[in-house]
């Protein structure tokens, strides 16, 4: 405005002030945006934000701990009582002799004892039913004929068989010859009774499986032949058909090998489990003598796995 001349709307022709003057005693001081109120702000200098449980002096954390305390006590007792339940199951186990594991041991060394402890007729009967045990499920019945001395392994298995044989060892073998009805077959039945450990059967079994040794004819156990019997004539030259298990509950192996009782030699033997195929056209197949070994060798372990049983019952 010009010189002397107040400024329009002044009292007294003073110049009006700004309300932001510095000099004007009743002003605020002029107040610019927070930079850290902003989105566009950078990340240090944005307010850092947490949900967190507010505090109300120490009223919360007395809260806390009065309701831990239930918590942990019942854990506690919770605790407690499983061990209980547990060291009971395991203490009455042991008192009770029923623990599986302990089972099956007693059960394995109590077989290895049956040789010298079990009667002849309990597991070899004078007389064997194999009913559907015949060609086409025909019933068959064998009768023993002779029941070789127990003695050892020297003389009772071709050299290779023998040999396969020897990680489990000879403890004690026991044979009898048994013939059918008709007097027109002859088997030999066999327990070998080992000095091995549940491993080491285990491992015989897993080779005869995996190797299919129980098929090789060079692999075979020799017959029994009683002189003065219907027997008398079965050599190694008259096998016919042969089986051999190896036990994994047992120290035991059993076998079985079957003939005429005619004398008649075999060029061919053939394993059980093939002579047995519905089709087989061999001689040995046709006139049944797989049925024969195989019958005969299934009954004779089921009687030893039944002996064993009664054995391992704790009083």
């Amino acid at each position: 405005p010009p010189s002397g001349a107040g400024a329009p709307g002044a009292p007294g022709g003073r110049p009006a002030r700004s309300p932001h003057d510095p000099a004007h005693p009743a002003s605020p001081a002029p107040v610019s945006p927070d930079p850290v109120l902003s989105w566009s702000a950078g990340a240090a200098a944005r307010p850092v934000v947490s949900f967190a449980e507010p505090a109300y002096g120490e009223r919360p954390r007395a809260r806390a701990a009065t309701w831990l305390r239930p918590r942990t006590a019942a854990a506690a007792a919770c605790l407690v009582l499983g061990l209980g339940l547990i060291g009971g199951a395991v203490t009455g186990s042991w008192l009770t002799g029923d623990g599986s594991a302990g089972k099956a041991a007693g059960g394995f060394s109590a077989a290895g004892t049956l040789w010298h402890s079990l009667p002849v007729d309990r597991l070899f009967p004078p007389t064997v039913q194999g009913t559907g045990a015949g060609p086409g499920g025909a019933d068959r019945t064998w009768t023993r004929i002779a029941v070789a001395p127990d003695s050892g392994c020297a003389d009772a298995f071709d050299p290779l068989l023998r040999k396969v044989l020897a990680p489990v060892g000879c403890r004690r073998l026991l044979r009898a010859t048994y013939t059918d009805a008709t007097q027109s077959h002859v088997t030999t039945v066999g327990l070998l009774f080992t000095k091995g450990d549940p491993a080491a059967m285990s491992a015989l079994a897993a080779r005869f499986r995996d190797e299919h040794l129980d098929r090789r004819t060079d692999l075979m156990p020799r017959p029994y032949a009683a002189k003065g019997t219907a027997a008398a004539r079965f050599g190694n030259v008259q096998r016919a058909t042969w089986t051999v298990s190896v036990l994994t509950d047992a120290p035991v192996v059993a076998y079985a090998v079957s003939g005429w009782a005619d004398g008649r030699t075999v060029d061919s033997p053939q394993p059980a489990a093939e002579a047995v195929r519905s089709g087989a056209a061999s001689a040995p197949a046709q006139a049944g003598l797989g049925q024969e070994a195989q019958g005969l060798a299934d009954r004779v372990e089921r009687r030893l796995r039944q002996t064993v049983g009664p054995a391992t019952e704790s009083p």
